[in-house]
């Protein structure tokens, strides 16, 4: 990704909280605090509101709809630090020598698939385009496509396809992404037949370790995905909420939350 688009994507994730956090926004405002010109703000919203994501007015923008599925690519700029921290920790609860690991899609996923990019013994399956365009030329990665229906928002293939292809695998150890999850609600997303092929990985692992950053904790979706008593470990960072993460732990999953090193 160019450090262009980059900009783009952290400048429409910040539009996005401003208007799920106050409900509108002001256009002039926007140029100002971005140092962009007003034309560029009215297309950044012009592409929100195409996508639905949000209304424009004269002037600037209202919500429609504040539980939106942000796409993936405008979620690469947010909590990037911790998310690269929580896959860096991750990596290492990985056995070492040969592995059949699963990963479903998201952004702390697809760092964690960039980590594992030099290992060699290892059998990645997934369904996310993401993961498998960084991991496909790898030649000491052997790597399994689900297949199935592509889902735009989350770059992951999912449907009765790729739950075919996942109820014929086995696999030492998977590594999920959420959209939320919470002791009460489990691990939830916001699509039902995504969270559907992403319950199918979890059946077929023998171990299941779940990665998401602080902001996901105490978050529930409108799809569940499993219960957090079928995850092993989960991984998070120094932002989660204390006791959202001390309620997990109360429900026997063993939580590890990521730190800085000094």
């Amino acid at each position: 990704m160019s450090n262009t688009s980059l900009r783009r994507a952290d400048r429409v994730s910040a539009i996005l909280d401003r208007v799920a956090s106050s409900g509108s926004v002001d256009a002039g405002h926007l140029a100002d605090e971005f140092n962009v010109s007003a034309a560029t703000i009215r297309r950044d919203l012009q592409v929100l509101e195409d996508q639905k994501l949000l209304s424009r007015t004269h002037g600037g923008a209202v919500a429609v709809d504040v539980a939106y599925e942000l796409p993936l690519r405008y979620r690469i700029g947010q909590q990037r630090d911790e998310k690269a921290l929580v896959a860096e920790r991750a990596t290492t609860l990985l056995p070492h020598g040969p592995l059949t690991l699963g990963l479903t899609g998201g952004t702390t996923t697809h760092m964690l698939a960039r980590l594992l990019a030099e290992r060699v013994d290892l059998t990645v399956v997934t369904n996310a385009l993401n993961v498998a365009a960084e991991l496909a030329l790898r030649p000491r990665i052997k790597l399994i496509m689900t297949g199935g229906v592509s889902r735009t928002r989350s770059y992951e293939l999912v449907g009765p396809i790729a739950d075919q292809t996942l109820a014929g695998l086995n696999m030492e150890v998977a590594v999920v992404g959420v959209d939320g999850i919470s002791a009460r609600s489990g691990l939830t997303t916001h699509d039902e037949i995504e969270a559907h092929t992403n319950a199918s990985m979890i059946r077929r692992a023998d171990r299941v370790i779940v990665v998401a950053d602080g902001s996901k904790v105490g978050r529930t979706c409108l799809a569940r995905i499993c219960a957090v008593t079928d995850v092993a470990v989960f991984v998070t960072d120094h932002s989660a909420d204390p006791a959202g993460v001390e309620a997990i732990r109360r429900a026997g999953t063993e939580v590890i939350v990521a730190e800085r090193r000094s």
